[in-house]
């Protein structure tokens, strides 16, 4: 399935080099890399023995070919390089929104997976939604974010714009979190540095505790709250009316619906 050509370096194409560097899934000399603005990533893979912009001659080599320009910039860049790829080369998509059925009509009928991918991937600890309807487009998908974390099958592409608003979109969703619990500590009479100590390592801890155990998150929300306690107090406030849960449906929802909007 190599070369790997990866259209577009930037941050998820960098997660997803240092990922494979990382696990020994591939080298840089696999790779080629197409990307008008180089990150210094991409600079350092070619200075590992990818190619960065080589001549257009090159990109035929290509076994799998990466789009993981923004989903504005799709068309544009398979107007520039379909007639440049071999008729036998293989697409992996992680453009949001933007349909399996579009993706192969531009690139000239070839085969295309769509996957939703996490920038954890540059750490090994990535997440993946995975559609395609071809199996060797779903294999060669499988083959690339693999390595570098979990990887989800999907039945219904239309259900990779839910995948986005779960997963996709989600880290950041975390890190709002996390921004807001720090601000709270300084509003309770922390200073910066306490509550952002106490903070990060204290949501870190409990992801980690929720990977390790594989208890379901319920129940270890459970296991830390004491009738009449201060954890129960805190919950009436994020689980009541207007709390966590209609707040997360909405923020889904609308990643969902913005991915359908991209796709259009």
């Amino acid at each position: 399935m190599t070369p790997i050509l990866m259209l577009g370096a930037g941050r998820m194409g960098g997660a997803l080099i240092e990922g494979w560097e990382r696990a020994g899934a591939f080298k840089p000399a696999e790779l080629i890399l197409r990307d008008p603005y180089p990150t210094d990533g991409a600079r350092a893979a070619e200075a590992a023995g990818a190619r960065l912009n080589p001549p257009d001659a090159v990109l035929a080599e290509a076994k799998t070919v990466l789009l993981a320009v923004k989903p504005q910039l799709w068309r544009e860049t398979a107007a520039e390089v379909s007639g440049l790829l071999a008729p036998d080369a293989v697409l992996v998509s992680v453009a949001a929104g933007v349909s399996a059925t579009d993706i192969s009509q531009a690139f000239g009928g070839r085969r295309v997976a769509r996957v939703m991918p996490t920038i954890a991937a540059a750490i090994g600890q990535g997440v993946a939604s995975l559609y395609a309807a071809d199996p060797e487009a779903r294999a060669r998908a499988r083959a690339l974010f693999g390595p570098v974390g979990t990887v989800v099958d999907l039945d219904d592409e239309d259900l990779l714009h839910a995948a986005t608003g779960v997963s996709g979109s989600a880290p950041a969703y975390f890190y709002a979190f996390v921004e807001a619990l720090e601000a709270g500590g300084v509003a309770a009479g922390l200073s910066e540095d306490a509550a952002r100590k106490l903070a990060r390592a204290t949501m870190a801890g409990a992801a980690a505790q929720m990977a390790a155990s594989g208890t379901e998150p319920s129940e270890l929300r459970r296991q830390v709250t004491s009738p009449n306690g201060t954890t129960e107090a805190a919950l009436k406030v994020l689980m009541g009316q207007g709390g966590l849960e209609p707040l997360l449906r909405d923020a889904v929802a609308a990643a969902a619906n913005r991915s359908r909007e991209l796709g259009g």
